[in-house]
């Protein structure tokens, strides 16, 4: 809610100047590293996810963790219904102001827990009389979990449509999760602009939660502590890439300085204008950026295909990715016919990525260069 500065004592007005320019130096950076997916290349692997579990996400109080996934669109994703779950800003005067709004908490169970099975009772069972079957930690049935509707889409035959949308913390230029924690204990690393916790102050108070509008915070219940996406900072430090990005089979991101001009992801995201952010409307300025997907035309009753009509809705795609999208795409099919025509294309060329370390420039050191360090 906003606040009544008229309302305000001039002790009120102080605190609330500090508390602003407390916020304002939280996300100051000097750098901000960004990342580019094309969904056009994404075949739901889970490759990405599996990296960053194993490396991540694996330890005490983080099994029910991703901080990676890759959710089937259209769908209710993870946590269930994310999208209707609320938090961002509301943006006022051209941008000049941003108004934090609080959104739903999520539930463990809309993530999806995790899920224990009567291994034992198969096992020592006769064959065919007990079945597998999943539990929650409380011993209900799992009625959602991590992709859980994967595989699952719109539309109705011969029209039904599907596609993958990987999706980690956004490591926003104005994180709602920053302004709202009362702990201070969220910040934007100067060195990338990477949005990290400090576990030593946080309380586990879960606003961070309820504000971030893509609801990619979990909550560690053994450690009381908000967890989330680190965007791999202890690799980029090394010159080394996200690990979701590295294991990625199909080459499907970007990592790299947003602001740099000779960047892949400055020519994606502002020369080009094909990567665009997940539902701008939140007024949290994403640094993750996603191409959208390009679709097969519509067929009328006889089979027929009708150019004139993607299968994937134009306005299903406004809703995730904006008004830009339209143009974006239009681009991308231009550029694409160029090709066939004989043509050269540089936006082609960047996201046909033929040489696979220089969608992550600066950042190609091959991590098993290193020198490993004991923990």
């Amino acid at each position: 809610m906003a606040i009544d500065e008229a309302k305000l004592t001039d002790r009120e007005k102080e605190l609330a100047n500090q508390f602003t320019a407390t916020k304002d130096l939280l996300r100051k950076v000097d750098k901000q590293v960004a990342m580019v997916m094309d969904l056009n290349k994404c075949v739901g692997c889970q490759l990405c996810s599996m990296a960053c579990k194993t490396l991540w996400t694996n330890v005490e109080g983080r099994e029910y963790m991703w901080w990676n996934k890759v959710n089937t669109m259209p769908g209710k994703g993870s946590p269930k219904d994310w999208e209707r779950m609320g938090g961002g800003y509301k943006v006022l005067f051209g941008g000049k102001v941003r108004d934090p709004l609080r959104g739903k908490l999520p539930t463990k169970k809309e993530f999806g827990d995790m899920w224990k099975y009567n291994w034992d009772e198969v096992a020592n069972s006769k064959a065919g009389t007990v079945h597998l079957q999943a539990k929650n930690e409380d011993g209900t049935i799992p009625d959602w979990g991590m992709n859980w509707d994967e595989d699952q889409g719109g539309g109705e035959y011969p029209n039904a449509f599907y596609f993958y949308l990987p999706r980690i913390c956004n490591h926003c230029a104005y994180p709602a999760c920053l302004d709202d924690c009362p702990r201070n204990a969220i910040i934007k690393r100067e060195e990338d602009g990477a949005v990290v916790i400090d576990q030593d102050r946080c309380k586990g108070y879960r606003f961070c939660l309820e504000a971030c509008p893509y609801k990619v915070i979990y909550f560690n219940f053994i450690k009381r502590v908000s967890q989330k996406c680190i965007f791999c900072y202890p690799r980029l430090e090394q010159g080394v890439p996200n690990a979701c990005a590295r294991q990625c089979t199909g080459r499907v991101r970007f990592v790299g300085l947003r602001d740099d001009p000779k960047s892949l992801i400055y020519k994606l995201v502002k020369v080009w204008k094909v990567a665009l952010p997940l539902h701008p409307e939140y007024g949290t300025e994403p640094n993750v950026f996603y191409v959208p997907p390009l679709a097969p035309p519509r067929l009328d009753a006889k089979g027929n295909p009708d150019p004139s009509k993607p299968r994937i809705p134009a306005q299903y795609l406004r809703f995730l990715f904006g008004p830009e999208v339209d143009s974006a795409l239009e681009t991308l099919s231009k550029e694409m016919e160029k090709v066939r025509q004989g043509g050269k294309s540089e936006l082609m060329e960047i996201l046909v990525a033929r040489e696979w370390k220089k969608m992550f420039e600066p950042f190609i050191t091959d991590p098993a260069t290193l020198e490993r360090k004991s923990a």
